[in-house]
């Protein structure tokens, strides 16, 4: 499964000092992986994609917040 191989790459890459356009294509890439996890995820229910997927969506949202700014609270 190359996609699982893909995903660790990305779950293992080093996020800092990224540029914006850098910033929007890891985000981008994390909503591909999550999204093609989540397809094999349907088919076999095995709790280690559901966990390997929240983890990345962590990733992507910390990708989020720098990329639009923290909300005013």
């Amino acid at each position: 499964m190359e996609i699982l191989e893909e995903a660790a790459l990305f779950e293992n890459a080093k996020m800092s000092h990224m540029s914006t356009s850098e910033r929007v294509i890891a985000s981008r890439e994390a909503k591909r992986l999550v999204l093609e996890i989540n397809k094999i995820y349907q088919e076999t229910q095995e709790t280690t994609l559901m966990d390997l997927m929240k983890r990345l969506t962590i990733k992507k949202q910390r990708i989020d917040i720098r990329l639009k700014g923290r909300p005013n609270s």
